[in-house]
């Protein structure tokens, strides 16, 4: 199965560094962030873990959780988050999932469905394609997805901007244009009429080009 954007983000039930998670109910009423790693005390991946523990404050604050995921077992997970903390200076508090049967990567696309049942013996090389980024709604469906090579340490940054723009789009009737960032002027789809937007915007609008209309960001 590939998944697309806004297709419903697969349920399951798995052992985490914080028990036993069912993800739907896991999410509840939040946003989510699922990301993974192909496997634990690998160096990129170390870093960007500690980098998630320094942004959680800030992925709360605009209700989202956060959760990670690795083929390895749990216990694994609890060894190398010592690892994290001492490297990167923040320890993870989120859960991390021990996929060790392969089932999430699996049913996340990420792993063929012939990959085997188990993580045992699988190096980072093989695991390479586990590693990528989810936004998931409060609604479980997908808002965005990206796959990272191994060499590559993610922007999460950019992951948090993401989700600033999904979640004011979501909102309002507004698209974000390239390199936005919250509080700068948006964009008026479309498919928006003018009278529409007269009712929406009742301040005006810059219009560029009939299908560019540039406004200030709503709150």
């Amino acid at each position: 199965m590939t998944l697309r954007i806004n297709d419903v983000a697969p349920d399951f039930t798995a052992q985490t560094t914080r028990g036993s998670i069912r993800f739907h109910d896991w999410i509840g009423d939040s946003w989510a962030i699922l990301f993974s790693h192909p496997k634990d005390f690998t160096p990129v991946c170390t870093t960007e873990l500690g980098y998630m523990a320094r942004l959680q404050p800030e992925f709360e604050r605009r209700n989202c959780k956060i959760i990670g995921l690795s083929v390895d077992p749990v216990d694994d997970h609890e060894r190398w988050a010592r690892d994290i903390e001492e490297t990167q200076g923040y320890l993870p508090q989120y859960p991390m999932i021990g996929d060790t049967d392969l089932n999430v990567a699996k049913l996340y696309s990420m792993l063929p469905a012939d990959a085997g049942e188990s993580s045992e013996g699988r190096t980072a090389a093989t695991n390479a394609t586990v590693r990528t980024v989810f936004i998931i709604g409060p609604d479980k469906q997908i808002k965005l997805m990206m796959t990272y090579p191994m060499t590559t340490g993610r922007n999460f940054d950019e992951i948090l901007r993401s989700l600033d723009s999904i979640q004011l789009t979501s909102r309002h009737t507004v698209a974000t244009p390239v390199n936005w960032q919250p509080g700068e002027d948006v964009i008026i789809p479309p498919a928006v009429t003018e009278e529409e937007a007269k009712k929406k915007f009742p301040e005006g609008w810059k219009t560029l080009k009939p299908y560019l209309r540039v406004v200030a960001q709503p709150d």
